[in-house]
């Protein structure tokens, strides 16, 4: 009895999965999902064009380490509860309704940064504009990719092999690097630094935004179902998954350092050696930046290589490169030098990179369709927690050096490291165990999507 009702259990899921895409799939095409990924560049590139800019600001608006640092950090208040809302929001009414508002939101944000530059008031207010846009981008976006990927590859009859994680992440990095580097290049050479860059990001928001009205819903709004079928918003919330062991032991002690790195390469890094930057300090940290985040762009791209169904080897790969890049921070921390800095910014990158898309493919393995765009809300939410870093270390510097500090990061990175490799093969979501045992660990293709993860059978 209880085969049988696995066996429907699971026929179930995957006829779920189907109808959630079946009205999309035959209109969508191969590049359907570039406007959403537009979306998602656009707003990223507004939520991080604000970090090479805190020297400017440091300077212009006389603000300490700790509030500058704090207005880079604001922008979380806006995005984890986008984040956490509007993923199951998106289960319940569809991608579109949610998605639409991003780039209008987005685009006040920057309006409100423009005029706010001495102002911490403003400031605030427009970076946690941008973190709402950022959160809904982040949660809905991604999985709206993902579901157009899926769609065009079962239209097309070829196999997806988990392109979805990889192009939303591709998407904000590219957004985040781009953003950084055009906005210090501004701010440094370009007539009216505090307001040229925010003007030009809003053109770009208003080309995506329009772009995206195009783009076919990939999920059926519950809208229109009874109150019985379409159940208590409150219960929409909820997200089963995140109980899920393999979350606990692989995706929670990786999640933290994907922003933990990318902050202390271009928030941290640059400030300790602005003075040996010259007459181009702005120009230095988005440097800084772009060189980070470039290799965050280079190791996602070959992800593909890296990341399996099989175990846990792509966030072990990050960690280990999150363990290298906090013992490079300490160092340049240590010496103040730019070489060492710009060393230690693209080693941390390529941990943000890295960390990022490990995270989005196993959350995409483990996710049931009902639930996959709340898990991903859970994960981007805690990732997040790593923009407190650089506050953190502006407010214990008084206590201890940088260098200590990095190198108190690296230990607890080495921690986690070793917590994720525990778990190498354990709670696969696949139900694989005995496959993966024998399975080859160069396999690239590795699903992802909503697979039933949460059965019983699959629990781990």
């Amino acid at each position: 009895m209880s085969a049988v009702s696995s066996g429907s259990t699971s026929v179930a899921t995957e006829g779920e999965a189907a109808a959630s895409v079946r009205g999309a799939s035959a209109a969508v095409g191969p590049r359907a999902w570039f406007a959403v990924a537009a979306v998602m560049f656009a707003v990223a590139w507004g939520g991080n064009e604000f970090t090479p800019l805190l020297v400017m600001y440091r300077e212009v608006g006389h603000f300490s380490a700790v509030t500058v640092d704090a207005l880079l950090a604001a922008y979380v208040l806006g995005i984890v509860p986008a984040l956490l809302l509007g993923g199951p929001l998106s289960d319940r009414y569809g991608r579109r309704p949610l998605l639409l508002p991003a780039a209008p939101i987005a685009l006040v944000g920057s309006l409100v940064l423009a005029a706010g530059e001495s102002s911490a008031a403003l400031l605030a207010t427009g970076r946690v504009l941008c973190g709402v846009a950022l959160g809904l981008v982040m949660a809905v976006g991604t999985t709206w990719v993902k579901e157009l990927s899926d769609a065009a590859a079962r239209t097309s009859g070829e196999p997806d092999g988990g392109s979805g994680a990889r192009r939303a992440g591709l998407a904000l990095t590219l957004g985040f690097l781009v953003g950084a580097g055009v906005a210090a290049v501004l701010a440094q050479w370009a007539p009216w630094p505090t307001h040229t860059a925010y003007l030009l990001h809003g053109l770009l928001a208003v080309a995506a935004g329009v772009w995206v009205l195009g783009v076919p819903e990939t999920r059926a709004s519950a809208g229109g179902s009874s109150g019985a079928e379409r159940g208590r918003l409150r219960d929409d919330l909820r997200v089963p998954a995140v109980a899920h062991r393999r979350v606990l032991r692989v995706v929670l002690p990786v999640a933290p350092w994907v922003f933990g790195c990318a902050g202390s390469a271009y928030a941290v890094l640059p400030g300790l050696v602005s003075a040996s930057a010259g007459s181009a300090p702005i120009a230095f940290s988005g440097l800084m930046t772009v060189l980070g985040l470039g290799c965050g762009v280079g190791i996602q791209v070959l992800g593909r290589l890296i990341d399996t169904r099989h175990s846990a080897r792509a966030s072990v790969v990050a960690m280990s490169i999150v363990v290298v890049g906090m013992g490079f921070g300490a160092y340049a921390s240590a010496r103040l030098d730019l070489p060492t800095a710009l060393v230690a910014a693209m080693v941390l990158g390529a941990g943000y990179g890295l960390a990022l898309v490990a995270g989005l493919s196993e959350v995409q393995r483990i996710a049931t369709p009902d639930d996959l765009a709340g898990l991903t809300a859970v994960y981007y939410s805690l990732t997040y927690i790593g923009f407190c870093v650089p506050v953190a270390l502006a407010a214990l510097s008084v206590q201890w050096t940088y260098a200590q500090m990095f190198l108190g990061g690296m230990v607890i990175a080495a921690v986690c490291l070793a917590i994720v490799a525990t778990a190498w093969r354990a709670h696969l979501p696949t139900g694989e165990r005995d496959a993966a045992s024998a399975a080859d660990e160069t396999d690239r293709a590795a699903p992802t999507g909503a697979n039933g993860a949460l059965e019983a059978s699959r629990m781990g």
